[in-house]
């Protein structure tokens, strides 16, 4: 057999493989959070989230209802700033831009709810 019809048939398997995945894949919630940050928003974003005393005022007082949201979704997690050798509830910096205004939140992430302690607006 020659090269060219080993390529052409390891194109043409690859190819109806990826059919047949997208088929089974589609319409699900499929995604590939394999980055460390990823992975840390993902988690705490499917957990109840809770607010502290002080982080509800800053809330009430000085940000956008959409605020939080956002960080939690497209946010990078500064790991330098946050404490994940805890055994419990590890402590996270989220930190993103929203609407000019450099965002980050303090959150306490336990195994069944999600804590924002701080929220620090600059």
């Amino acid at each position: 057999m020659k090269l060219i019809q080993r390529v052409g048939y390891y194109l043409g398997g690859f190819s109806i493989g990826l059919v047949i995945l997208a088929f089974f894949l589609s319409g699900k919630k499929t995604s590939c959070s394999y980055g460390p940050d990823a992975r840390v928003l993902k988690n705490i974003s499917t957990k109840r989230l809770a607010y502290s005393n002080a982080s509800s005022e800053i809330i009430k007082n000085n940000l956008d209802s959409l605020a939080i949201p956002y960080v939690l979704k497209h946010g990078d997690v500064n790991f330098s700033k946050s404490n994940t050798k805890l055994d419990f509830c590890k402590i996270y910096v989220i930190e993103d831009n929203y609407n000019g205004q450099d965002i980050a939140l303090t959150i306490e992430n336990c195994e069944h709810k999600a804590t924002i302690k701080t929220i620090e607006i600059n």
